[in-house]
């Protein structure tokens, strides 16, 4: 076995829009920390298959193909890169992905709604084509290891089940305000994933050049906070945590898993306030002692495969659609709201998502979406697009024929939330912005567990 790895810088310049907020227009203004690209490449018996991981709230397929294709001039196939947005919500997209492409356009002083910025997409994706050619140079002869460890107390299910039976999303405040606590809220919808996950690659000289890093949480603690920053947030302050632990020539990737429903602040803690570098820390802390307690040796199993299963697309209520479209024939440009500056108002982002959802029901009732299985000696990584909850993810891996499986989100192409079906009788932001039709993450579910199951026949 060989391994390789390498990081490029993707920070975007001055005003880049970054993502992650529906409606609004978010210019950075500074960087709290940089963004990057980081590729890791494995190599066996003539066999490659890459890792790359993104400092960036979404990547879309267009994107990916182009990553690929790259990826495929260096001998790479292209079903053996997996391309991973973390979903900081503090950095740009790559493509844009809040409305359809046959949406009517939109003036450019408002293009931000669709989501992306073309410019800062064909950069960061240049970059991420110089990331794997980096460390596809790198590759030398090393030894593996995986394990994980548990760490609670980081993540919580973010839909709170209200006295109603709907759902809310949960925020932090303050006691003093609220003294009885979140009272409207009756419990929380589902679980979390406490599962804190390490592979590493050791050269011969027992430097550890590679590491695959794993955790399950929406990357939203700068975001919440005032100011408009660039920040990769907790995935970024946790390989920034290793490197300094086991220094500048360990490139530590981290892989985020199914956040769609997963957010870092408890419901039930309203003087709660999010550090994205406390929490990089803390994860930095267990990851060393994972790391310490394993035990390498040689290996030479690598494999991967991919499905493109069909999803049925989300048919929008027909008095919903026609609102929808009596609304956007009279507000054909997104109308700014008049008290808050750099915002689109509200029904407009609302109507013009369901307006895309019929779009693309329209071109193809069936949404492809494609699922990835990696094998890396034992440890199986699985490679989901969009949001799914994490009720997927666990099912994954208590199916799994193998231990460590990882399971990670935000692969390949944005097709947004995927609830389990008995969720969307409760509504909340995750339903609402929801393409498909109940049953679709039970489906993949089925579908992924065959797929692992076949690298370890």
């Amino acid at each position: 076995m060989k391994a390789g790895a390498a990081v490029t810088d993707i920070t975007p310049k001055p005003g880049t829009h970054l993502a992650g907020d529906v409606g609004g227009h978010r210019p950075a203004q500074t960087v709290l920390d940089p963004l990057y690209a980081r590729a890791v490449v494995f190599e066996s018996n003539g066999r490659m298959l890459c890792f790359l991981s993104l400092d960036v709230t979404i990547i879309t397929l267009e994107y990916t193909e182009r990553i690929r294709e790259g990826a495929r001039r260096l001998g790479f196939d292209p079903e053996a890169v997996m391309v991973h947005a973390t979903q900081t919500h503090s950095a740009p997209s790559i493509g844009h992905f809040m409305v359809d492409p046959d949406f009517p356009p939109v003036p450019s002083d408002r293009e931000f709604v669709r989501g992306g910025d073309a410019a800062y997409a064909a950069f960061a994706t240049e970059r991420a084509i110089d990331a794997i050619r980096q460390a596809h140079a790198r590759l030398e002869p090393v030894q593996l290891a995986a394990g994980s460890g548990v760490k609670d107390g980081l993540a919580f299910n973010r839909r709170g089940v209200m006295r109603d039976g709907k759902v809310c999303m949960p925020w932090f405040g303050s006691s003093h305000a609220s003294p009885l606590g979140p009272t409207h809220i009756r419990h929380l919808e589902g679980p979390s994933d406490p599962e804190v996950g390490v592979l590493c690659a050791r050269a011969e000289d027992l430097r550890i050049p590679a590491m695959l890093l794993h955790f399950t949480c929406h990357p939203v603690n700068v975001y919440a906070q005032p100011g408009i920053a660039v920040s990769a947030d907790w995935p970024g302050a946790w390989v920034n945590a290793m490197r300094e632990t086991f220094g500048a020539g360990c490139v530590a990737l981290a892989v985020n898993g199914c956040c769609g429903n997963i957010n870092p602040w408890p419901a039930f803690d309203l003087d709660f306030r999010p550090d994205h570098r406390r929490m990089g820390r803390a994860l930095g802390e267990l990851s060393e002692k994972i790391v310490r307690s394993l035990t390498f040796r040689d290996e030479s199993k690598l494999a991967w495969t991919r499905k493109v299963v069909k999803l049925p697309v989300r048919k929008v209520d027909e008095t919903e659609l026609r609102d929808a479209e009596e609304y956007l024939a009279q507000h054909r440009e997104p109308p700014w709201l008049k008290d808050k500056p750099n915002r689109v108002d509200g029904k407009w982002n609302r109507t013009a998502w369901l307006w895309s959802i019929e779009l693309a029901r329209r071109r193809s009732p069936e949404l492809d979406y494609e699922i990835q299985a990696f094998r890396v000696g034992d440890a199986a990584f699985v490679g989901l697009p969009g949001e799914p909850f994490v009720e997927a993810q666990l099912a994954i891996k208590i199916a799994s024929p193998t231990y460590p499986t990882y399971v990670v989100h935000c692969t390949t192409q944005y097709v947004a939330y995927l609830p389990p079906r008995d969720a969307y009788a409760r509504g909340g932001h995750e339903v609402f912005f929801c393409k498909v039709e109940p049953g679709a993450l039970e489906t993949v579910t089925k579908e992924a567990n065959e797929i692992v199951g076949s690298l370890f026949a």
